[in-house]
């Protein structure tokens, strides 16, 4: 209830449980009293840089390195555009963190619905694999989905769906395939997952019940809560709404990054996500304007202001401290402290200086489908640039739409819609395309249902907690969704 002494007493106890690690050491644990300190003494760092300087030295065992004692789990994820893997530490402490940050969002629900009897059956955790990989004694590494599902409590584990010996498979197909028919032999209440993910098992359900209508209160009649994270909603929506037709169950969201339980809805959907500020985790933030000088400006909980576009950064329980966790966030209030999220650090879309976050391209992709009355599966966003004398570049627009491709006229009033609301949204977008000066109008490329997931496939990223990249600046990657996307007869309109 007073966020701002609870992060100061979060701020010390991880320093004083820290003072004796090599980290801890070298950056005068002993000496820090106050946040002051901290900052004064502790440089912002990225994943690259702790994994550069302390964390790849003696991986896979990391002993009273960055967090005191040995780390059991590390959680892999990739990045999202590049692809490749990183190793986040998880401790002991970060797996019972997790588990009280997933206690909260049930308690917001139960304050939401005081009737509520979601524990009366089972709880449908949609994730990846948990079969963790084994790399060294003692030492596995997996899904966070997959470690959190391996460590939940005996008593637990007759409420948990799916089962060990499902949970345990990998291959994404597979695993729907046989989940989905199980699964409606199951009293679900509660289920959890990836929008994007969620879609295509509840295909599969549809599928298996062709006379159902595909929705969920057909498949799961006491189902209460849907839990969904990992990406916007915003483009998923109004898709959620047509599924929970008929049913009283109600969406709520939860920010659980690998490096900690940020935050969960404690609204309604789209009110924003409440900061969890009593659990292993001190925030940071930094103006995203900021981010490039040599000494950024860092704020907290005691002097953040609404309506700033910042860049979140951690310190958690298992060993990342100022460590920038790659997400921006701007505060709706501060008192609780309560945030959207709004893009990712590194996903901005400025091929030609017009500075778009894909926030601003979430909020407009969605707005341009509603114009239609079609509703995005996914979809992403590149840059492409002129080969020729004269000629302009712009964005390219690759689209999965939900029900298939739209008409020619459709596509040109998605385009149309699109740039205007980013004329509106963002003033840099406006000036270049003032006149056609800079930047020629968006090109749509519209591409039948399943290109994405086949595509995810395609890269061995099918699933799980892997997510479709919304903007795409490395050119190889784009090229390579581009030309997988004609192999499925895309239509293009330009």
């Amino acid at each position: 209830m007073d966020p701002v002494a609870e992060q100061r007493w979060q701020l010390s106890q991880l320093v004083r449980q820290a003072a004796a690690t090599r980290f801890g050491k070298d950056h005068g644990f002993s000496r820090i009293s106050t946040v002051a300190d901290f900052q004064a003494q502790v440089p912002l760092r990225r994943y690259e840089d702790f994994w550069r300087d302390y964390w790849k030295p003696t991986f896979p065992r990391l002993e009273d390195c960055t967090w005191p004692g040995v780390i059991p789990f590390f959680a892999l994820t990739s990045g999202t555009a590049s692809g490749e893997t990183k190793y986040i530490p998880c401790s002991r402490a970060m797996v019972r963190a997790n588990r009280r940050g997933a206690l909260d969002l049930l308690a917001f629900h139960v304050s939401n619905r005081p009737e509520s009897r979601a524990l009366g059956g089972v709880t449908f955790m949609l994730g990846g694999s948990t079969d963790l990989a084994e790399l060294a004694l003692g030492i596995r590494a997996g899904d966070l989905s997959g470690i959190e599902t391996a460590e939940i409590p005996r008593w637990a584990r007759p409420y948990c769906f799916p089962p060990p010996e499902y949970a345990l498979l990998a291959n994404w197909e597979e695993k729907i395939n046989r989940l989905a028919p199980l699964s409606l032999e199951q009293d679900v209440r509660i289920i959890t997952g990836t929008p994007s993910w969620l879609l295509i098992f509840f295909d599969k359900l549809a599928a298996l019940r062709p006379s159902s209508g595909g929705r969920l209160a057909d498949f799961y009649p006491n189902l209460e809560l849907l839990v969904h994270g990992g990406v916007h909603f915003a483009p998923y929506r109004q898709r959620f709404r047509e599924l929970l037709e008929g049913s009283h169950a109600e969406t709520r969201e939860a920010y659980a990054a690998s490096e900690g339980f940020v935050a969960a809805a404690d609204r309604g959907d789209g009110e924003g996500l409440r900061l969890v500020v009593d659990n292993g985790l001190f925030f940071e933030f930094v103006p995203v304007s900021d981010l490039s000088d040599q000494k950024p400006r860092r704020f907290w909980l005691a002097d953040v202001e609404c309506g700033v576009e910042y860049a979140l950064v951690v310190s958690n329980c298992a060993g990342a401290f100022a460590y920038i966790l790659g997400d921006t966030v701007r505060f709706l209030e501060t008192q609780p402290p309560r945030i959207v999220v709004t893009g990712r650090t590194s996903y901005t879309l400025s091929g030609f200086g017009e500075h778009l976050i894909d926030a601003e391209i979430e909020e407009a992709v969605t707005r341009a489908a509603g114009t239609i009355g079609a509703a995005i599966a996914d979809y992403s966003v590149g840059p492409f640039f002129s080969e020729k004398a004269g000629e302009l570049g712009g964005h390219v627009y690759i689209v999965e739409f939900l029900g298939g491709v739209p008409d020619d006229a459709g596509l040109r009033q998605f385009g149309r819609a699109l740039d205007e609301a980013l004329v509106a949204t963002n003033a840099d977008y406006r000036s270049h395309r003032a006149e056609g000066f800079g930047l020629r109008s968006p090109m749509i490329e519209s591409v039948p249902p399943g290109t994405f997931a086949a595509w995810m496939k395609s890269r061995g990223q099918l699933g799980g907690q892997h997510k479709v990249p919304r903007i795409i600046n490395d050119p190889e990657l784009l090229r390579n969704l581009r030309d997988f996307a004609r192999r499925t007869e895309f239509h293009a309109l330009s």
